[in-house]
């Protein structure tokens, strides 16, 4: 009985531990985003990350996400960028961003004068969860909590920045109806550099 105790203990402490670097990890990867394209792209280019709360993903987030793929749950993250197939940049300002893909990700950021998130702002994008797919659009909180920062070089009226949101309340996208998900906010947070301003 003591000596089942004793492991049980252990495997809750690796546990505890585990969590704790993945989670370290993934922040530290996820502050990388912001400053990656914008450093080294000299075209137009972007990357767009959405971490899930450890909280809405199996079992706390502690399965590595080659296991929860083959689980068809819902992995750590999920995003795409300029690469990504039918990848494309629609209105561009110093206000608004937008991105989309062929594979169903629709990206529209809206900003105030100072660069807070407004209610404008919304994602859709595919994710298993629950063991199935779906298409999620997903919006933060009225007011939006997150910021989208951009500006341009020297002689250029390009644009780069990044952004972070959250997304605090998701429907499906194809029915309309709210989702009792996620149970905490998720982060949509990203980079962006060389972008021509405008509509495309």
């Amino acid at each position: 009985m003591k000596i089942g105790l004793i492991i049980l203990a252990l495997a809750l402490l690796a546990g505890v531990v585990l969590v704790g670097l993945r989670t370290r990890e993934s922040d530290e990867t996820d502050e990388t985003v912001a400053a990656s394209v914008s450093e080294t792209s000299r075209g137009p280019s972007f990357e767009v990350r959405v971490v899930m709360p450890r909280s809405g993903r199996p079992l706390g987030g502690i399965l590595p996400d080659w296991i929860v793929k083959k689980l068809d749950g819902t992995p750590s993250q999920a995003g795409f960028d300029n690469a990504s197939p039918g990848a494309r940049i629609g209105n561009i300002g110093n206000d608004r961003l937008a991105l989309t893909t062929d594979d169903g990700w629709d990206l529209s950021i809206e900003a105030d004068g100072d660069g807070r998130i407004t209610s404008g702002t919304r994602l859709v994008f595919p994710l298993a969860l629950g063991g199935r797919q779906v298409k999620l659009r997903c919006r933060p909180t009225d007011p939006g909590n997150g910021y989208l920062l951009t500006g341009t070089r020297a002689g250029d009226n390009a644009l780069s920045g990044r952004f972070l949101v959250k997304l605090a309340t998701c429907e499906n996208a194809d029915s309309g109806k709210p989702i009792e998900w996620p149970p905490a906010p998720l982060t949509l947070r990203g980079s962006f550099a060389s972008l021509p301003p405008g509509s495309r």
